[in-house]
């Protein structure tokens, strides 16, 4: 039986950031809109993120690559070129078997697609003073994993992703019927 006299604690877990500049990843990796998809591919790998602001030469987005798009044009997009004609079969230029043209030899078309017919083309973007709770319900509501934070005249400052969310919770304990401060 529990004394009457003893406050249990309920641990909770509340949002530790004011602000949108406090939830960004600071100058986040980002594509330029020429770049090929074979590229991007590559270099969201290499950076190991899941997707990437595309922006302009100013500095200011204009959508977002993330791997999934990367994924769906290339399931659409993958074609095998037919091997060399067969007279390059038939014809023994250097008399030697082993450099002949092999017979199930498949040659892929190197994609040259940029990234800007690829992207998302949409920006969801907040300022630095955003509150954070405000973030929050946007991107739930929206059902995006990451916004842009922009400068009052649209240059990129940072990024918010959902990690980034998450690294701003802590556990705080709170005694039962109190309200944690955050969200």
């Amino acid at each position: 039986m529990k004394n009457s006299s003893t406050v249990e604690l309920t641990p909770r877990v509340v949002l530790c950031a004011a602000t949108a500049a406090d939830l960004m990843t600071s100058n986040p990796v980002w594509i330029r809109p020429s770049a090929n998809v074979k590229d991007a591919a590559k270099f969201l790998a290499e950076k190991r993120v899941s997707a990437a602001p595309v922006i302009d030469e100013a500095g200011r987005p204009l959508g977002v690559l993330s791997q999934s798009d990367i994924v769906a044009h290339c399931r659409e997009m993958v074609e095998f070129l037919t091997p060399g004609p067969e007279y390059y079969k038939r014809v023994d230029l250097s008399h030697d078997p082993a450099r002949e043209f092999p017979r199930r030899c498949q040659v892929v078309d190197v994609d040259r697609t940029p990234v800007r017919d690829i992207m998302f083309p949409t920006v969801y973007s907040v300022t630095p003073e955003t509150p954070a709770h405000q973030v929050i319900q946007d991107m739930v509501s929206r059902r995006v994993h990451r916004v842009f934070v922009v400068s009052d005249d649209g240059i990129l400052l940072g990024i918010i992703s959902t990690v980034d969310v998450l690294r701003h919770l802590q556990n705080e304990t709170v005694a039962p019927g109190r309200q944690p401060a955050g969200l």
